[in-house]
């Protein structure tokens, strides 16, 4: 059994660490997607970075009212990551990389 003394010299360390981490992680964050427009039929494959939270949820909301407001329709979200991802998506992307 830990001590309550043992646990709290634990959370001594642990929670400025997790603090220090949580906004390097919250800074930038991206979000891959796939969009489209009809008449004629369009398909556009992007990045786009986020301003909301880093989750696929808010992304998916985010990315789709950017997208329309430029007469795009998001068909899906394909993943959320962070910097480290963006150069080996960066040629798939092409124009629509960081456009919105």
């Amino acid at each position: 059994m830990t001590s309550p003394r043992a646990l709290l010299l634990i959370l001594a360390f642990l929670v400025p660490a997790l603090a220090l981490a949580a906004p390097a992680a919250a800074d930038q964050c991206y979000a891959d997607y796939k969009a489209k427009k009809d008449a004629p039929l369009r398909l556009q494959y992007g990045v786009m970075e986020l301003q909301g939270p880093c989750r696929r949820g808010p992304a998916q909301e985010e990315v789709a009212r950017r997208l329309v407001a430029h007469g795009w329709i998001l068909l899906n979200v394909v993943s959320i990551f962070g910097p480290e991802g963006l150069d080996q998506r960066k040629a798939d992307a092409g124009n629509f990389f960081l456009r919105f």
